[in-house]
């Protein structure tokens, strides 16, 4: 009796360490069988016999290193100070550990430690901020500490590879703004690191939409940045500025692109020299091209504002302009491209805290009105 209290004892032990570790149920049970029935069966046959039952399952946390276990959400969240310098040296992972952690919020909280702890920008493929910043949307930095951001601002600033479109647009967005991190890009700026010469990008069109209504991008202007220099090509997966601005709607935004640059009204040039430009008010009429479709009246009355042309031929099919194109889609709006055309430019305000203008057909003090037959 007593011998099979213990063995029970021990499977118990047993059980709550390989279940805490995020051990398979295969490697529970085999555990298990070995010290239950004690049998003449080695460990060595049992732990063979478990590396053919588990073969691609995870690897269990209990055997990862430190590293690797604290960029695995499956193993819980990360412990301060459980990183090894070791690991840090010589990780198991399949990528930079930086970049890893710098892409997922949820890891974000790695980050100061493995920094603390010897890794190093340089050692990866890309910016760890870089990937960071190809994630879709603002980031989330209110969810960041004191210590992660001041992480990424190390990071930025000692890594030359940081400055790129994406990096720009997501440390001008808006949650990074609130977080200040929008104080790296003032900081390369006063270093000129982002002289026209010196970047191989558009910084104008890497802002985010809110943040061309800035005295950073009046400072840029005043340098030699140009709207027309922006819509140039670029290495990066976020938005050009003024497809961001006219899917969002962000009405300033587009009253800053189409008076510094008027033929955007009309045609786009494409960011691949294969491609071919493309028509604002063509795309507008498509409702999923808007992140809000229900802002599509208003983005035509807008590029009709500002002289979109109804009856320009598609670049794509010269036998069909904007407007058979809306009535091939039965697109509610196609009256409205047929009315005659009139000149109506909106009224333009300032920017208050990163919120949108009202679109012009909201309101007609909004508009100004001249017929131009």
């Amino acid at each position: 009796m007593k011998s099979l209290q213990r063995r029970l004892t021990l499977l118990a032990g047993l059980a709550a360490t390989l279940l805490a570790g995020g051990c398979t149920t295969t490697s529970l049970v085999l555990g298990a069988v070995g010290v239950a029935t004690d049998t003449s069966m080695s460990w060595a046959i049992v732990k063979h016999v478990h590396d053919k039952l588990t073969d691609g399952d995870p690897v269990s946390c209990m055997r990862l290193d430190s590293v690797s276990r604290a960029l695995s959400p499956r193993c819980g969240p990360h412990v301060p100070g459980s990183l090894k310098r070791a690991d840090v040296a010589s990780a198991q992972l399949q990528g930079c550990p930086l970049a890893i952690a710098a892409q997922d919020p949820q890891l974000w909280p790695v980050l100061p430690e493995l920094l603390d702890k010897g890794a190093q920008p340089e050692n990866c493929l890309q910016s760890p901020l870089a990937r960071l910043a190809q994630q879709p949307g603002c980031p989330d930095f209110s969810a960041a500490s004191p210590e992660v951001l001041r992480a990424m601002t190390w990071m930025a600033e000692a890594d030359a590879r940081a400055i790129r479109h994406d990096v720009v647009r997501a440390f001008s967005c808006p949650s990074a703004r609130r977080a200040g991190l929008d104080q790296v890009l003032e900081r390369w700026q006063a270093a000129g690191a982002l002289h026209p010469d010196a970047v191989g990008f558009g910084v104008l069109g890497a802002l985010h939409p809110d943040y061309l209504d800035s005295p950073f991008a009046r400072r840029l202007e005043s340098g030699g940045h140009t709207a027309q220099a922006a819509l140039a090509p670029y290495e990066g997966k976020q938005r050009p500025g003024f497809e961001e601005a006219l899917r969002s709607s962000h009405w300033v935004a587009l009253d800053w692109w189409l008076t510094r640059v008027p033929t955007l009204a009309n045609s786009v040039p494409p960011l691949q020299g294969d491609q071919l430009p493309w028509l604002p008010l063509a795309r507008v009429l498509v409702p999923s091209f808007l992140d809000d479709p229900e802002r599509q009246r208003d983005s035509i009355e807008f590029l009709l504002a500002y002289g979109a042309n109804p009856r320009q031929k598609l670049p794509h099919s010269r036998q069909q302009s904007v407007t058979t194109q809306a009535i091939a889609l039965k697109s509610p709006h196609v009256a409205l491209l047929q009315q005659p055309p009139r000149l109506r430019r909106p009224a333009t305000t300032t920017l208050a805290d990163g919120v949108p203008r009202t679109p012009p057909s909201a309101t007609a003090a909004a508009l100004v009105l001249t017929t131009a037959r």
